[in-house]
């Protein structure tokens, strides 16, 4: 982006020279385009840029495309002479000097039925970062859920990337099963059975406080990490000899509207909870509508806490009460699955293992001791 933005200024300067001719806007663009076309010829190819830092071409070559047999001092000095002197691999022949295609890839459901997720949005941005960095482009893949194994297999066969990720895992993931069976490399972003943390602490925080009747507005419970936090849910209240209600759980997908659903549905009984647990700050933007609309208040009538704390376009202290949040960066999340791609697809990492990040839970003025009647009930 560095050397686009210089490429563009110096364009610009060239075009509006004191001795260019022709003033037109033909003319000026005809200037600035000869400019960035001499500009890019005078980029270095691999064997100048090798010649500058008197390596071979096979060693520079390495550098670049991450083999771990090159030293890091090397590999970095080699990355940034060619940010410095404009060099680009050329996709033909990186793909065939290494076998690779330097892509990463994700098979992203459409349709009418899917609703794009601002946490996915998030992610991806992280991901971007870490492959426009470091010489990786991002390819998606549209399908249905009908056609995904199709995609799959297209996507692999095809040998279009070098791995994929996987993203919203479910309980026996037919994604993942198949990955596995065509030997294709792979990472998921987000929990697996088998990685036991379920977020407890904010169901006992809540209990600690007093409150004896808390309620789940969740994701969708066919999804892992909706599983998760369910489970942890219970176990904390468990601990304090409390239960989850049924009537106490909504497991919707993640929008304002089906927040503020159900959280009417959970806020108009007379047996109504006392605190809420919700999956995510879209949902909890639909929740405060509940409770504005039926003159409760927040932490007065009902204590709040939210999952996801990760937008940088909607901030926890921009809710009408402060919000006690967990938060764990999805956009630095992105960036790790794209770091951890690129060491299988350089076969630094061959062996699947699992990663869990701390969650912080980020105290603020959306929780209070139960009310009096309640705690006494």
């Amino acid at each position: 982006m560095q050397r686009r933005a210089k490429l563009w200024q110096r364009g610009i300067k060239t075009a509006f020279a004191a001795d260019a001719t022709d003033l037109s806007s033909a003319g000026l663009a005809a200037n600035f385009a000869l400019v960035i076309q001499s500009a890019l010829e005078n980029a270095v190819n691999l064997k100048q840029l090798a010649d500058i830092l008197s390596l071979s071409q096979t060693t520079v070559s390495r550098a670049l495309n991450g083999y771990p047999e090159v030293a890091e001092d090397t590999r970095r000095r080699v990355v940034e002479a060619a940010k410095r002197h404009g060099y680009r691999p050329n996709p033909s022949a990186r793909r065939l000097a290494t076998g690779k295609a330097g892509m990463i890839g994700y098979v992203m459901p459409t349709g009418a039925a899917v609703d794009i997720d601002p946490h996915f949005v998030e992610f991806l941005s992280g991901l971007g970062d870490y492959a426009r960095t470091h010489e990786l482009d991002l390819v998606l893949s549209p399908t249905t859920v009908e056609e995904e194994e199709t995609t799959y297999r297209r996507v692999v066969g095809n040998k279009q990337v070098d791995a994929v990720y996987v993203s919203a895992p479910l309980p026996r993931d037919g994604r993942i099963r198949l990955l596995d069976q065509l030997g294709f490399p792979y990472i998921v972003h987000g929990r697996s059975e088998g990685l036991g943390f379920d977020y407890p602490f904010a169901a006992r925080l809540l209990a600690q406080f007093g409150h004896r009747r808390v309620a789940l507005v969740n994701g969708n419970r066919a999804q892992t990490f909706a599983i998760h936090r369910e489970r942890g849910a219970r176990r904390a209240l468990a601990e304090f000899g409390l239960s989850l209600a049924d009537t106490d759980l909504h497991c919707v997908a993640m929008t304002e509207e089906n927040g503020y659903r159900a959280a009417r549905a959970l806020l108009d009984r007379a047996d109504r909870p006392t605190a809420i647990l919700s999956s995510s700050l879209l949902l909890t933007l639909g929740i405060f509508r509940a409770v504005g609309e039926l003159g409760l208040s927040v932490p007065g009538d009902l204590s709040l806490i939210a999952h996801d704390d990760v937008f940088p376009f909607l901030r926890p202290e921009g809710f009408p009460v402060a919000l006690t949040t967990t938060r764990s960066p999805i956009r630095a999340a992105g960036a790790r699955v794209a770091e951890r791609l690129a060491a299988r697809i350089a076969g630094i990492e061959n062996t699947p293992r699992g990663e869990i990040w701390k969650v912080d839970l980020v105290m603020r003025a959306s929780v209070a001791p139960a009310p009096a009647m309640e705690k006494a009930g």
